[in-house]
């Protein structure tokens, strides 16, 4: 039941905070929060990261079912569903459902973070969740070498 929680109040936060940057920030905008490093910058991303396969949307939409599908089954799999294991394909999956949202219903992904002090891309809680879930996949697997 914590797992199903963790993924719909991440899901959730994503949504709400990707709507309010919609409704209250004109597309392009920028708000600085940190002067030179760290402002909300409102874009829409048609890609990935870095705008990577830009208008692949059905492409998309087809390796994120495919990869929740995965990642459920690997939760069923899991002998300890309180397990960090299951913290982090909770995080993996409320991101790539939170960026499946938005290509299903909106054709891009909003994105708003942005750390304008390096060259980074534009990014999301979204994103942030599916990259601590995929870190923390790897390090289970590599640096703890569990199995899944």
């Amino acid at each position: 039941m914590h797992f199903y929680l963790l993924i719909l109040g991440l899901l959730i936060l994503d949504q709400v905070v990707k709507i309010l940057v919609r409704q209250t920030m004109t597309l392009g905008q920028s708000i600085p929060l940190i002067p030179g490093v760290f402002q909300l910058t409102y874009v829409e991303n048609p890609g990935a990261a870095f705008g990577m396969l830009a208008n692949q949307r059905f492409f998309f939409i087809v390796i994120t079912v495919a990869i929740l599908g995965i990642f459920f089954y690997l939760y069923t799999q899991l002998a300890n569903k309180k397990s960090v294991a299951a913290v982090a394909l909770a995080l993996s999956i409320s991101g790539a459902i939170g960026n499946f949202i938005d290509r299903l219903f909106r054709g891009t992904v909003t994105d708003l973070f942005d750390f304008c002090l390096i060259s980074f891309p534009v990014f999301n809680i979204a994103d942030i969740c599916i990259c601590l879930g995929i870190a923390l996949i790897f390090y289970l697997l590599i640096v703890k070498g569990e199995d899944f």
